[in-house]
This record gives C-alpha cells, sequence and structure tokens, in this order.
C-alpha cells in the first residue's frame, strides 16, 4: 500500500505544537493541508512513532509506513478517508 502521508503529517505537527502549549503554537507555521478527523485521530500515533522526525523530512512517510500496522484504527481509517477524497489525490 503506497501512503501519502505528508500532508497530514503538517497537520499533525501543527496539531501537536498546539497541545504543547501557546507559546509554541503560535511559532509553529500553520497550514491548511489535511483535515480535522486526520489531527483527531492520528496525533497520537504520531507522537508515539513518529514524533521525532519533522514533518518536512522524507523519512516521516516511511515512519508511517513502518508502524502502520501499530497505528490505531481510526488513524488508519482517516489515512485511508483522507487519500480517498478527491481533492487529496495526487
Amino acid at each position: 500500500m503506497a501512503l501519502k502521508l505528508t500532508s497530514f503529517a503538517l497537520v499533525l505537527v501543527a496539531s501537536a505544537s498546539l497541545a504543547a502549549g501557546p507559546a509554541l503554537s503560535q511559532a509553529a507555521p500553520q497550514t491548511k493541508r489535511g483535515n480535522e478527523t486526520l489531527k483527531k485521530y492520528c496525533t497520537g500515533d504520531y507522537l508515539t512513532y513518529c514524533g521525532n522526525l519533522s514533518p518536512d523530512d522524507p523519512a516521516m512517510d516511511k515512519c508511517f509506513q513502518a508502524n502502520w500496522k501499530k497505528l490505531s484504527e481510526n488513524c488508519r481509517r482517516a489515512i485511508d478517508a483522507y487519500q480517498a477524497a478527491p481533492a487529496n489525490k495526487g
């Protein structure tokens, strides 16, 4: 399964920054990529398995691919739905 996770990885990092506190959220670049479902269901998985990686790092996609079976069911479903949306194909 080919995963294209970079776009929602950016959203996850922005979400993690918001959870870390107001000072960090102001410094974090904002992105319009991804959606609220990805933020809701994948932030914990990002922090658990790939939180040491920058969202711009090409290794981010590989990290999610390597940990696909460990990701929560809701996160996997959110990723599948995000990738299936016509606006996110490409």
